[in-house]
């Protein structure tokens, strides 16, 4: 495990590689490790020098009691900062991907360019809902959890597979790692807000990747933030839903090094 106070949170981080740098921001309650399973491995291949962490709120790095996005940001700052990989290519999925938009706007010093997976200007109407839905119950089956977490993250076409469909139940089942007896922080990081006025002051090449099937971040969304942003480009990915940096892994990495390689 590498430990690193950042601005005195300690975030368990992994660094891959050499080259140019690269920071990596998982989604809210995803580790870091979720981009090693193919993310990584292709950034490597293609001259980079990669950067994953846990967030803070998730075991084994800090989990104060409340987390919220300058928290977020402070820390990817930090991160970048300590390490010297500034100014460097950053690519965030979900809340990652606002985290990464809020670099950009407030330090724009560090970042080269950025990639915003699986994100919106405002909740949908279902997301509101369906975060309502999580906070109101507990104690619900380990296994129908994993239903409704397939159900809701994956594309139909990965749903009609059975292998596959099982391979994610079993994952959706498994318990988080980490310390255990940490306790997940309550994240206040914004995720209600509407920033979509505010990304119009973002000046950094974006390159903003929807996936079509996305029930949480849907791909009207993600058109609204890419059309925000100054110069901004939209690329939409087929049959993948929220996972889709998992589900399309091929099809993201190639989007991904070609834009990071680009000449701008």
């Amino acid at each position: 495990m590498t430990v690193i106070d950042v601005g005195g949170c300690r975030l368990h981080y992994q660094e891959t590689g050499d080259g140019p740098g690269v920071l990596l921001l998982a989604g809210t309650g995803a580790r870091g490790r979720t981009w090693h399973l193919h993310q990584v491995p292709a950034l490597v291949a293609a001259g980079y020098r990669v950067v994953t962490f846990d967030a803070r709120g998730l075991t084994p790095s800090d989990t104060p009691p409340v987390v919220t996005m300058p928290d977020l940001v402070a820390d990817a700052a930090g991160l970048i900062e300590k390490l010297g990989l500034g100014p460097c290519r950053i690519a965030g999925s979900s809340m990652g991907a606002r985290v990464a938009a809020e670099l950009c706007l407030h330090r724009p010093d560090l970042v080269d360019r950025a990639v915003l997976m699986a994100t919106f200007d405002r909740p949908s109407a279902f997301l509101s809902a369906m975060s309502r839905a999580e906070r109101a119950v507990t104690g619900l089956p380990g296994e129908y959890l994993a239903v409704v977490r397939a159900a809701v993250n994956l594309s139909p076409r990965t749903l009609a597979d059975d292998r596959q469909t099982q391979d994610w139940l079993d994952v959706f089942q498994m318990p988080l790692g980490g310390d255990p007896g940490g306790t997940p922080s309550r994240l206040e990081a914004g995720q209600d807000d509407d920033r979509l006025q505010a990304y119009a002051e973002i000046g950094k090449p974006c390159l903003v990747l929807s996936f079509a099937d996305d029930l949480i971040a849907p791909p009207p969304g993600g058109r609204r933030i890419a059309g925000g942003i100054r110069g901004a480009r939209y690329a939409e990915i087929p049959d993948a839903g929220h996972y889709g940096y998992l589900e399309q892994p091929d099809r993201v990495n190639t989007a991904l090094v070609a834009f990071f390689k680009e000449q701008l």
